[in-house]
């Protein structure tokens, strides 16, 4: 794959489902050109009048797979629901009561 294929797909944080943008460049490990991550490049504010936001560098080891489409990330700081939260909060929204 080159970096012009990978460019054009979308960085997906699975955590959050976040479309992070597309990646624009690649880190290496200058001893033997190892890939170490992807840079994904500020997305403008205020159509680029106010500059742009903070790169964001995903590292190697954060990207779960690559497919035709797009690149599944996990990032870290993301909140997790509690074990049983789910279930919860679907019950009380279809308003069958809970399981003892």
């Amino acid at each position: 794959m080159t970096l012009q294929e990978l460019h054009k797909k979308d960085v997906i944080n699975i955590r959050t489902g976040e479309n992070l943008g597309r990646p624009d460049d690649l880190t290496f490990r200058p001893q033997d050109a190892l890939v170490q991550g992807l840079v994904l490049r500020g997305r403008p504010r205020l159509f680029g009048l106010l500059g742009k936001g903070e790169d964001l560098c995903v590292d190697w080891s954060q990207i779960v797979t690559i497919g035709a489409d797009t690149v599944l990330v996990e990032l870290p700081g993301a909140c997790q629901a509690p074990e049983g939260t789910l279930f919860q909060l679907k019950t009380a929204v279809v308003g069958h009561p809970e399981k003892a």
